[in-house]
C-alpha cells in the first residue's frame, strides 16, 4: 500500500509530517472485520496506517517505543509484538510509563527496568523521569527514533500526555527523532472544557496551561506542545488516524477498549473522569476499589441528601442515584459508605467538568464531614487554587464555572491551530 505524505504544520526548527488518508479494498475489508457492531465505522489508528505503509517512516532507524497495554491493533495483538515479528522495522527498545508497559502496576507505580519475556526487548522505565535524566535513558537505549503509541483518556491530569511531553523534551535533548501514532480521544474532540492550568501549580498531573478536558488527540497535543511549550521543538512527525471524526465517542470507532490504567475499565469511566477525578483531592472516595471507579463517589456518613442536592442542580445529561458501596482497596477499604452513582443518559449534552464542580459544591453543603486533602491536591488537579477557595467561600456551581471562562477562551483559540480532524 502506498501512502502519500504531506506537511501539516511547521514549528520553528521542527519537522512535522503526517500520513495522508487513503484506502484500499484490503484495508476496507480488514476494517469491516474489526468493527464490533453492524454498520459501525472503522477507525484506523496511526499504527495501522504506519504498518500499512510498510513502516517507511521508520526505515533505516533503530526504534524505541513508548507504549502500554493500550497499544493494540483491532485484533488485540500488541504493536510491540507485531513490530518485533516484522523484519521491516528495527524495534530495539520499549519505554514504559506509569502502570508499566504490560500494565502490572497500580496508580503511582511502574514496572522498573527489565527484559520483556515475550520479545526479549529491554524495557526502560520513564515514570517520574524527565529532562536530562530521561534524555540519558534514550541515549543509553541506542535508538534513533522514539515512537509514542498510548491511548489517552482526554483529561489534563491523566499522566500519559505528560509522559508524551517529557519524552518530547528528552528526545530533543538527546538528539532523537520523535513520532506520534495517533489514537482517538475516547470522549470526543468536540470542545475544551474546564479551568486552564496556572503554571504556578505545574506537576506531573499538569505541566503546561491546557484545559482540564482538552478535547484533543495525542498527536494534536504533540503538535501543540512542540509549537507552544517546548523551548526548542523536537524533530516531530505524526501519523494521523483515518475514519475518526471529532464528535466520535469511543464506541463509534470499532476499536477494542483496553483499560489504559487499572481504574479506567470502560469508556464510561473516561466519560466522567475529567470531572469526578477531582474527588481525589477530597476525603471522599472517588470509587477506586469498586467496579465503577469515578462513577461511584462517597464517604462514611453521607446519605440520600447528597443525591437530592446534586439532582437539584439540574445537570445536563446526567442523573445522580443514592448509592452505597464498600471499596476493596484505597479510601474506606472494606467499609460500607454512602454516596452517589452517576448515570449519564445523554452524553451529547453531558459536561463532566461542570458536573464535577457541582458535586463538590453539593457535597460540601450537604455533608458536614467534607474536607480537602491536607496537601491541597485539589489545586494540582484543577490547576489553580481558585476552585477550592471559591467553594470554601460558598460560591455556587455557576460562579465557579464562570471564573475560568476567559482563560478557557484563550486556550480554545490556541488549541484550534493544532487540530488535525475538523
Amino acid at each position: 500500500m502506498s501512502l502519500s505524505r504531506r506537511g501539516l504544520l511547521a514549528a520553528s526548527g521542527g519537522a512535522v509530517g503526517a500520513l495522508a488518508a487513503t484506502g484500499t479494498a484490503a484495508s476496507a475489508a480488514s476494517g469491516a472485520a474489526g468493527a464490533r457492531f453492524a454498520g459501525q465505522r472503522r477507525v484506523r489508528t496511526g499504527f495501522d496506517r504506519l504498518a500499512d505503509d510498510g513502516y517507511r517512516l521508520l526505515d533505516g532507524h533503530k526504534v524505541g517505543i513508548v507504549t502500554n497495554p493500550t497499544g493494540v491493533r483491532a485484533d488485540v495483538r500488541h504493536v510491540v509484538d507485531v513490530m518485533h515479528a516484522d523484519e521491516r522495522v528495527r524495534l530495539t527498545a520499549v519505554f514504559g510509563p506509569e502502570h508499566g508497559f504490560r500494565g502490572t502496576a497500580q496508580a503511582g507505580g511502574s514496572e522498573g527496568r527489565h527484559t520483556d519475556p515475550a520479545t526479549g526487548l529491554p524495557v526502560y522505565d520513564t515514570y517520574l523521569t524527565s529532562g536530562r535524566k530521561l534524555a540519558d535513558v534514550f541515549t543509553a537505549s541506542g535508538v534513533d527514533t522514539v515512537v509514542f503509541d498510548i491511548q489517552d483518556a482526554g483529561a489534563r491530569f491523566y499522566t500519559y500526555i505528560w509522559t508524551l511531553y517529557d519524552c518530547m523534551v528528552a528526545a530533543r535533548l538527546a538528539g532523537k527523532r520523535f513520532v506520534v501514532l495517533d489514537r482517538p480521544n475516547p470522549v470526543t474532540g468536540r470542545a475544551a472544557l474546564g479551568p486552564v492550568l496556572d503554571r504556578a501549580f505545574a506537576t506531573f498531573v499538569g505541566r503546561e496551561p491546557i484545559a482540564q478536558a482538552h478535547g484533543m488527540t495525542v498527536a494534536e497535543l504533540a503538535l501543540l506542545f512542540n509549537a507552544e511549550f517546548l523551548a526548542e521543538p523536537v524533530p516531530l512527525e505524526v501519523v494521523r488516524m483515518s475514519g475518526w471524526r471529532r464528535g466520535d465517542f469511543f464506541d463509534a470507532t470499532g476499536l477494542p477498549w483496553v483499560p489504559p490504567s487499572p481504574n479506567m475499565p470502560t469508556p464510561e469511566s473516561a466519560l466522567v473522569y475529567s470531572g469526578t477525578c477531582l474527588f481525589e483531592g477530597t476525603n471522599l472516595s472517588e470509587g477506586r476499589g469498586t467496579t465503577r471507579p469515578f462513577e461511584l463517589l462517597g464517604a462514611e456518613g453521607i446519605d440520600r441528601r447528597w443525591a437530592e442536592a446534586a439532582n437539584g442542580e439540574r445537570l445536563a445529561g446526567v442523573r445522580l442515584r443514592e448509592a452505597y458501596f464498600a471499596p476493596t482497596f484505597s479510601k474506606f477499604q472494606g467499609r460500607t459508605i454512602g454516596g452517589v452513582q452517576l448515570h449519564v443518559h445523554d452524553r451529547e449534552s453531558f459536561d463532566p467538568v461542570r458536573t464535577g464542580i457541582a458535586l463538590l459544591v453539593t457535597a460540601k453543603r450537604s455533608w458536614s464531614g467534607f474536607a480537602w486533602r491536607p496537601d491541597n491536591w485539589i489545586d494540582k488537579l484543577t490547576g489553580n487554587s481558585r476552585v477550592r477557595t471559591m467553594i470554601d467561600a460558598g460560591a455556587g456551581t455557576d460562579e465557579v464555572v464562570g471564573a475560568w471562562q476567559t482563560d478557557l477562551a484563550t486556550f480554545r483559540r490556541v488549541r484550534r491551530e493544532h487540530l488535525l480532524y475538523r
